[in-house]
């Protein structure tokens, strides 16, 4: 760990690294036909992209007894059964997290922000269990410096806590003039980070309804990869008391 102070970046994966709606979208749906419920419009599909699985089963009214149940069926599909067929072997089936490309220009941008000392990390509300390997299979995890996410208990969900829990893990002391920003491209983002005292990053490329970013806050909205680490710098080389 490098000494303080550290400048910290702390990375969404779902619409800001990679296009993950795909394997979201496939597993959402098996988990209301399971469940019995009627599917949702295609529209509030996709809004399953950033909050917890159980915030979004409850907005679509499965009842509360149902909602472990309804998460226990999501995390089955995505993660366990290959019940997907593979667009890049056909024939052959794999989980829906595997139903995700990275964003063209991502590794770069994150070798990019190595190479000017930033220190990197992943902050989703996807389960740490989950995402892990996601960022392993898609070759991410050698680029950051830590993959965080929600934990399987429940007890960790909002994008806020995971913020809080991969600050501690990362020893993050602001005491010591370590300095962080949270990167995303959902009002989840947005939110943990006003939450958690820290400035939000927004990513126009990903799943956001226009005006989300800026009406929950973010200080700046890029709309292009190849933005990212330029921003960052900027962020961290202007006066803290500006933002």
């Amino acid at each position: 760990m490098s000494k303080s102070p550290r400048r910290l970046v702390l990375l969404d994966l779902d619409g800001t690294l990679t296009a993950s709606h795909p394997g979201i979208i496939a597993s959402v749906i098996q988990t209301f036909k399971e469940l019995g419920h009627p599917v949702p419009d295609e529209s509030e599909l996709r809004r399953f992209i950033g909050p917890a699985v159980e915030v979004s089963l409850r907005r679509n009214g499965i009842r509360e007894e149902d909602i472990d149940k309804g998460v226990q069926i999501y995390r089955r599909y995505y993660s366990e059964i290959a019940a997907f067929d593979d667009p890049d072997h056909p024939g052959q089936h794999i989980p829906g997290r595997l139903l995700a490309t990275v964003f063209d220009g991502i590794p770069e941008q994150l070798n990019r922000m190595h190479e000017q000392g930033l220190t990197l990390a992943v902050a989703t509300c996807k389960p740490e269990y989950q995402a892990q390997p996601v960022c392993d299979h898609f070759g991410l995890t050698p680029l950051v410096d830590g993959v965080y996410g929600a934990s399987k208990d429940s007890t960790r969900i909002t994008k806020a806590q995971v913020i809080t829990h991969a600050l501690q893990q990362l020893g993050f002391d602001a005491k010591l003039g370590d300095r962080a920003l949270m990167v995303g491209d959902r009002w989840t983002d947005a939110d943990g980070a006003l939450e958690t005292g820290l400035d939000c990053l927004g990513c126009g490329w990903g799943y956001a309804e226009p005006g989300e970013l800026e009406s929950h806050g973010c200080y700046r909205v890029i709309n292009q990869v190849d933005q990212l680490c330029q921003a960052a710098e900027d962020y961290f080389d202007n006066d803290p008391t500006q933002h």
